[in-house]
């Protein structure tokens, strides 16, 4: 019974060696990856739609890995202003401004892609974040 024992301890602690080795060489793998995220935001819905799309066609031209476009939630921005300047306080007009965002990730881009991205014309009322 004492072999048993033993026999089962050394087997569990033999399993979570294998399993410690497994999780190291994952996150080497994950490691060795780069990465670029570029966040595009913009008041027009059409407008981000259009730019998203031709920034994805033009990475894609390189064979790079793309993650996206996944869409952001759009901030809601809410401004109350009185209609009248002196009398009449309970008269007021409520605007809001919207800002749609997308998000794309490029999984081990090259140099080239990085060229590509800066050479890029887009439309006016994008607003484009890089981050390597």
């Amino acid at each position: 019974m004492v072999n048993t024992l033993t026999n089962t301890t050394k087997e569990k602690a033999e399993s979570k060696k294998k399993i410690v080795t497994k999780i190291t060489e994952k996150s080497k793998e994950t490691e060795v990856k780069q990465r670029i995220r570029i966040k595009i935001k913009s008041y027009d819905s059409k407008i981000i739609d259009n730019s998203t799309r031709q920034i994805i066609e033009n990475i894609e031209r390189f064979d790079a890995e793309i993650v996206g476009p996944v869409p952001l939630p759009s901030q809601i921005k809410k401004y109350t202003v009185n209609r009248s300047t002196f009398v009449h306080k309970n008269s007021r007009e409520q605007y809001e401004i919207r800002i749609h965002q997308r998000l794309i990730d490029i999984i081990n881009p090259s140099s080239k892609i990085i060229e590509a991205l800066t050479n890029l014309s887009l439309p006016a009322g994008v607003d484009i974040e890089i981050k390597v």
